[in-house]
């Protein structure tokens, strides 16, 4: 245990003088939380003639129902009144908030658009929760024009519309909140306080949404192609440069300690009886908190794909980060190796076109990692599933995959991933088995 001691108080002196830059492709899409523009609020956008129209529009190239899917199904519409129960109530007591959490930006900022008061028009209302403009940026300078007769898309972008089409930008924005800036960010502290545990996959979130547009031919010519692998790819790309990112600036540390919620949860909540240590598999001893490497268990087989030559040398950095986290050397120069590694890969997989057999290698992959030991903890195994679920998904909308012969092993995952107090590896690795097994036998066609 000293060892870990000694290695912990090696990396937050480090952190202490260290600080990441954001990246390039931050700097040129400013999320909309942080734009300059106003925001006008639903009442904007919510008219029947423009998205607030019961039925969809059968001459228009949108739905035109937007706002109603939005605020009939869509939970973001409800994330201001989260904020009004009585857990919400409890975590903003247990912290110490000087205002109940629906006065309280360190919540808004996530629970709903919330941007500057100078900011906001006169029909904003702040309870309106995770609005249209929180997630396609203020309308002040794009509401009017976007709708003129020779509108481009391009001319709305320069208006302040956010890229919500482009795979990094949007998931730049999700993770705004589904994992943090370094200006909000759900700390450690706030999860115990009483916060779920925030979990995240581009794709698999993204369909779930729920939709709100279609993807048909005038979609592809406006907006560029649509690929549901290459989102899942990006998304664990970008989630492990964030993380990386939080980790490396001023929201990596609480204290003395680092910020733990970007360690594996699992290392250290689990019943004294039951002995365990998460970190072996990464080739350290017990006692250590391993950094939470969900994320980078699936890049690992998506560089195989997208960047074969460099692909060891990636999995090496990953190794390298969590020997030196663990043995105290010099883990912020690890991680900032990792990060850039990643930045050289990201705009590699935003131009690969993910062919059946590379489809067929993710999968396969991914499933022999779990049969070696590689999802013994909860969260590598549910990004695992979300993984498998999304390239099945693709591979049989594309009539590459025979999905119906996969269903009942793929129910069996989502299942042992439901709870993560009842998360069983050896159980996970048997249900594995049991879809490479149907894989074999012909659901590939």
């Amino acid at each position: 245990m000293m060892r870990s001691n000694k290695a912990l108080v090696a990396f937050v002196l480090a952190a202490m003088t260290c600080w990441l830059a954001p990246s390039q492709a931050a700097a040129e899409n400013v999320l909309p939380h942080y734009a300059q523009d106003k925001s006008l609020g639903v009442a904007s956008c919510s008219s029947s003639l423009c998205h607030g129209s019961i039925e969809t529009w059968k001459e228009s190239n949108v739905l035109q129902n937007e706002y109603v899917t939005w605020n009939r199904t869509d939970k973001h519409a409800r994330a201001y009144a989260v904020l009004l129960n009585g857990q919400s109530k409890e975590i903003a007591k247990k912290l110490g908030l000087k205002q109940p959490a629906h006065q309280s930006n360190v919540c808004l900022d996530c629970h709903a658009h919330n941007p500057q008061p100078a900011q906001r028009g006169e029909k904003f209302s702040i309870t309106d929760g995770v609005s249209c403009e929180a997630c396609h940026g203020p309308g002040e300078r794009w509401i009017k024009s976007h709708v003129a007769i020779r509108a481009t898309h391009e001319d709305n972008l320069d208006k302040g519309l956010y890229k919500t089409e482009d795979d990094v930008s949007r998931v730049k924005l999700c993770l705004s909140c589904h994992l943090g800036t370094d200006k909000k960010f759900v700390t450690h502290r706030i999860m115990a306080a009483g916060h779920p545990r925030m979990s995240f996959e581009l794709d698999t979130f993204t369909q779930i949404g729920p939709a709100h547009f279609k993807i048909d031919d005038d979609w592809h010519k406006r907006k560029g192609s649509w690929d549901g692998v290459r989102a899942w790819a990006i998304g664990q790309a970008v989630y492990s440069q964030e993380m990386l990112g939080l980790l490396l600036g001023p929201r990596g540390r609480d204290g003395l300690f680092p910020e733990l919620v970007l360690f594996d949860c699992h290392s250290c909540h689990h019943n004294m009886s039951d002995k365990r240590n998460t970190a072996a598999r990464v080739g350290a001893g017990p006692g250590i908190v391993r950094l939470n490497d969900a994320s980078f268990l699936m890049l690992r087989q998506i560089a195989k794909r997208v960047d074969a030559n460099n692909a060891g040398t990636l999995a090496k950095q990953v190794s390298a980060l969590h020997h030196a986290i663990a043995d105290g050397d010099d883990a912020l120069k690890n991680a900032r190796e990792v990060h850039a590694a990643i930045g050289k890969l990201i705009p590699k997989i935003s131009a690969h076109k993910f062919t059946a057999e590379d489809l067929r290698g993710i999968m396969i992959g991914l499933i022999d990692e779990g049969l070696d030991g590689q999802y013994g903890d909860y969260q590598g195994a549910e990004q695992a599933v979300m993984a498998v679920q999304s390239v099945a998904d693709f591979m049989g909308r594309s009539g590459m995959l025979r999905t119906a012969a996969l269903r009942p092993d793929l129910k069996r995952l989502l299942a042992l991933v439901a709870n993560d107090e009842k998360y069983r590896s050896a159980s996970f690795e048997q249900a594995l088995r049991s879809l490479k097994s149907s894989i074999a036998t012909g659901a590939v066609k």
